[in-house]
């Protein structure tokens, strides 16, 4: 798979996700095996004005290459600006655009998933993107709509290709479902069919490698975004690319060697993050995904999740029973999930889907999710 002038095999991508792929859990999927490993979303406004918090997001590990990077806007003159400082600055390899995040904090601005309703301000955004980018690649993100009476990706698919964008990454959900009920792959399918002249990536319900498989058969998507289903297996990718190349080789650790990821992943987040002590207290998200399906005692469990710094969690990780195997039917949902009672959105948003008014305070000036 090539976007742009950067070739991706195998056709696997870790989807940005906030507070998830920070530079240290990018490297320990990056060692696992190949892909496009995107980091957290950064929003435009905040890139533009060098906010110290996510000047320090956009760090990346010297052996990440190519670095990709995720930018959220509204606004198509502060998205340029951000676009031109990635390039001039070379900051990134890559940018990919955010037109997919469901939050209200995000689409109660018009951005994220509510963005791509206005289709005129979609492709200005598109444009001073592209324009701004010089060589590099910039690809899109996005649902299928804010809700099945408002479908969009079809439309933003082939916006995407007549503004030269590089490719099209499709979460075959709603806004409104969130993370909840069943990715539609047929949108990922309809979407291809629609712009065949650029690639698109599927996403949504990928759990494991032969997921990636299925997915890629049934839809004929050139690739595959995986977000969820690498919590707590960042292993998968090494799965991925076992998968892709055609063997039947999956990784099914035991307790032990799970137990050693961990610490691996704990390791890369003391080296990387200022102090010790929020570099584990940052850790504890992923310990419940590591752990799934493995018989642990309440008292091991509390250890794990109330050690202070990296030796106390060590430890803790060593009395785990290395030699347990990995649990049976694991390869299920992790992470967020359900569906919300509405898209919170503008005022007025929905009234014309051509317009180009930005909504007031659109830019964000804060990073992350």
């Amino acid at each position: 798979m090539k976007i742009g002038p950067i070739e991706v095999w195998p056709p696997v991508v870790l989807a940005p996700m906030a507070g998830i792929t920070n530079a240290p859990f990018r490297v320990l999927c990056r060692e696992q095996g190949d892909g496009l490993f995107v980091c957290e979303m950064i929003t435009s406004r905040a890139l533009a004005e060098r906010n110290v918090k996510t000047m320090k997001m956009i760090r990346f590990a010297e052996s990440e290459r190519p670095r990709s990077l995720q930018l959220y806007g509204v606004d198509p003159q502060t998205v340029g600006r951000a676009v031109k400082m990635v390039a001039e600055e070379d900051l990134a390899d890559h940018v990919d655009l955010n037109f997919g995040c469901p939050v209200p904090k995000v689409t109660r601005r018009g951005g994220g998933s509510a963005l791509p309703y206005k289709r005129n301000l979609l492709r200005r955004i598109l444009r001073e993107a592209v324009a701004n980018a010089g060589a590099l690649p910039v690809t899109m993100k996005m649902r299928m709509g804010i809700d099945d009476d408002h479908l969009t990706y079809l439309d933003a698919g082939r916006i995407a290709a007549e503004e030269g964008v590089a490719a099209v990454a499709l979460h075959a959900r709603t806004a409104r479902q969130h993370y909840g009920g069943t990715a539609d792959w047929d949108a990922i399918a309809r979407l291809k069919e629609a712009v065949p002249e650029i690639p698109v990536l599927g996403n949504g319900d990928i759990w494991s490698a032969d997921d990636a498989l299925r997915m890629v058969a049934r839809t004929g998507c050139d690739g595959v975004v995986v977000g969820r289903g690498c919590l707590g297996r960042p292993w998968l990718f090494g799965d991925l690319a076992n998968a892709f190349a055609g063997s039947s080789e999956r990784l099914r650790p035991s307790l032990g060697e799970v137990a050693a990821m961990m610490a691996r992943h704990a390791g890369l987040m003391v080296e990387t993050f200022d102090t010790e002590r929020y570099a584990i207290a940052d850790f504890r998200k992923h310990i419940g995904w590591y752990l799934k399906g493995f018989a642990v005692g309440a008292e091991s469990r509390r250890r794990v999740t109330t050690a202070g710094s990296l030796d106390e969690l060590r430890e803790a990780l060593a009395e785990l029973d290395p030699v347990q195997p990995w649990p049976a039917n694991t390869d299920t949902p992790r992470g967020k999930s359900g569906e919300r009672e509405k898209v919170h959105l503008p005022q007025g948003w929905l009234d014309d889907p051509w317009d180009t008014v930005v909504p007031e305070d659109a830019e964000s000036d804060v990073s992350g999710g």
